[in-house]
């Protein structure tokens, strides 16, 4: 992504490389993992004494993807290299295997066979026949998307068991603000007190949230936020008790006498855009052993 993201690039339009705060309420959570990033450094107590119970914090140069953007740059690439699209409904796993695409699609391709099939439904994974896991659970999370441009660093405050207080800017001068991480919320909604509850945490954490002739004159409030919403967001992320399931196996066709390989992708949780180039490695990797064409 960070190659993606490189200056006069074709998807530089996707994302934004930014300064970026990250801010501990506890010494168990493990900074080192953000050290890949550039400008990565630890900051010392006086640039983090006047934010209540942080006991560390992190700067880096960080890369923050405008999703509505990245995944149509994504498709445009999938159909340029002869990918297609087939929007259907699908009960069971049996259903590919034995009647490929022309089962869903008008147009026949006079050859019903697949090669494979892999299996990245998200919380679908609990209804889908052949799969059913009911391991798989929702993680709700909201977010208020403002229009400020003069915001040029992002800021995260975690919490013990992970939540996080977050303002991330795009490219284009919007600015994310969130979150909530609630399991097994399935309300799909925006609710009007979270986004209350969400601007009160982002203004604590990130004054300069508010315009600046606000600020030049007094201390700003949640009011004067209110007027700067585009958008309100709620996703339910796909999570997975035990963790991502990433593996493959081979499954029997109904009526044939042949196997055909399913490779699992799903569970990612609320990390699906930062774990899915390497996700996908994983599964091309599976799915070339399948086909032998791995290294001789």
């Amino acid at each position: 992504m960070w190659k993606l993201s490189a200056p006069d690039g074709g998807a530089e339009h996707c994302f934004l490389r930014a300064s970026q705060k990250e801010y501990y309420l506890v010494e168990q959570s493990d900074p080192e993992l953000l050290s890949i990033y550039p400008e990565f450094r630890h900051l010392s107590k006086e640039h983090f004494s006047t934010i209540p119970g942080v006991v560390s914090a992190v700067s880096l140069t960080a890369l923050n993807i405008n999703t509505p953007v990245y995944l149509p740059y994504l498709m445009s690439r999938f159909l340029a290299a002869g990918g297609q699209v087939v929007r259907a409904s699908v009960q069971h796993i049996h259903q590919v295997l034995e009647g490929g695409i022309d089962l869903f699609s008008s147009t026949s391709t006079g050859d019903p066979s697949v090669d494979g099939v892999v299996v990245c439904v998200g919380l679908g994974a609990r209804t889908l026949g052949g799969l059913e896991d009911k391991d798989v659970y929702p993680q709700r999370g909201q977010t208020v998307i403002l229009r400020a441009p003069w915001v040029k660093e992002g800021r995260s405050l975690v919490a013990a068991e992970g939540s996080r207080t977050y303002i991330i800017p795009r490219r284009g001068g919007n600015v994310v603000l969130g979150g909530t991480r609630v399991s097994d919320d399935w309300f799909p909604k925006p609710r009007p007190e979270t986004r209350i509850d969400i601007l009160n945490r982002t203004l604590a954490l990130y004054p300069e949230l508010a315009p600046p002739d606000v600020r030049a004159v007094r201390e700003p409030v949640v009011d004067d936020l209110l007027a700067l919403i585009v958008e309100e967001g709620c996703g339910l992320r796909p999570a997975r008790r035990g963790g991502i399931r990433l593996e493959s196996e081979w499954m029997s066709i109904p009526g044939q006498d042949r196997q055909l390989p399913v490779v699992y992708n799903y569970g990612h949780g609320g990390y699906g855009f930062q774990t899915s180039w390497g996700s996908a490695k994983a599964v091309l990797s599976m799915l070339e052993e399948a086909f032998g064409l791995g290294e001789e």
